[in-house]
């Protein structure tokens, strides 16, 4: 049985959540999660930080794919666009680490961790605690990034099931 370990990553210009997950079958197993805390007002050291933070992480836990929560339209143009460079930041990263790269909404996320797409961040915490076996929930940040990594696993999950039927047809 193929085992695939998976980086969720949830971009934010100040926090960056990422986690790290492998999967085994059915069996998900926690290996890191964190968060990359950005320091100083200047956008561009920041989105540094972003970079660096993610790289490392691809370095020391050798993701096979990463999984990256999607920008959602915000009504404030101005917080869009730093949030879209801090994304920019993150994907850089896992380009330069020559990684694939799988992207979803926070809408899918929700609703594979939770069931529904309205989920709270609370709601969030308590099922990757659950469904990782964690004694503790994770930071919010971290518990979103690696809630993206399960929504990715599960995705890739039904691909295979249906790839897998229709061959038998």
């Amino acid at each position: 049985m193929a085992v695939s370990r998976v980086l969720g990553i949830d971009p934010g210009s100040r926090v960056t959540g990422l986690g790290v997950i492998e999967a085994k079958g059915q069996t998900l197993r926690h290996i890191y999660s964190g968060c990359v805390r950005t320091t100083g007002s200047e956008l561009g050291p920041r989105l540094g930080q972003i970079y660096r933070g993610v790289a490392h992480v691809i370095e020391k836990y050798k993701p096979d794919t990463i999984s990256i929560e999607q920008v959602f339209m915000s009504k404030n143009a101005q917080s869009a666009l730093v949030l879209g460079q801090a994304r920019g930041a993150a994907l850089l990263a896992a380009i330069h680490g020559q990684k694939a790269v799988s992207e979803y909404s926070a809408l899918e996320i929700k609703n594979a961790i939770v069931g529904t797409g309205r989920a709270t961040k609370e709601q969030v915490q308590q099922m990757v605690k659950m469904l990782l076996g964690l004694h503790d929930a994770p930071p919010t940040d971290a518990a979103d990034a690696l809630g993206c990594a399960i929504c990715h696993i599960h995705n890739q999950q039904i691909l295979r099931r249906i790839s897998a039927s229709d061959s038998v047809a």
